[in-house]
């Protein structure tokens, strides 16, 4: 079987994320992040609710209230992959559809984006950016 890979790493142009991964996102479910070049890898957990996308600009936010693990394993390599997946959603095979995210995640605490995540969830410590460099569907 053949999956999918979304690349949207286009320059200056608007790029549309997959509609069936934007439908993933609308439910809710954990998000799962991780640092895989870390050695051992670093893994944290949200909310897909949480997630704020700009897809003009293919990013990726997300508030951080710890998220300690996955800052420290920015200092060497700051690559990390995300999973989301909805069993409420048709995936290739029937009911469930995930995806793996792939980007460079960098913590932000001042700027427009922060702002928002701020407002919308004032627990916040910093915020987590991530620059989107493909999407894959993997089921």
């Amino acid at each position: 079987m053949k999956r999918k890979l979304y690349n949207i790493t286009l320059k200056k142009e608007h790029s549309q994320l997959d509609k069936k991964f934007l439908e993933v996102l609308k439910h809710e479910g954990p998000a799962t992040i991780v640092t895989f070049n870390a050695t051992p890898a670093g893994v944290v957990n949200t909310w897909m609710s949480y997630i704020m996308l700009d897809e003009e600009n293919n990013l990726m936010y997300i508030p951080a209230a710890g998220m300690h693990s996955i800052e420290d394993d920015f200092t060497t390599d700051n690559h990390i992959v995300i999973t989301v997946g909805s069993k409420d959603v048709i995936g290739t095979v029937g009911p469930g559809a995930g995806f793996y995210v792939y980007g460079l995640g960098t913590f932000i605490t001042t700027g427009p984006a922060y702002e928002k995540m701020k407002k919308s969830f004032p627990w916040i410590r910093k915020c987590l950016r991530v620059d989107i460099d493909h999407i894959e569907q993997k089921i």
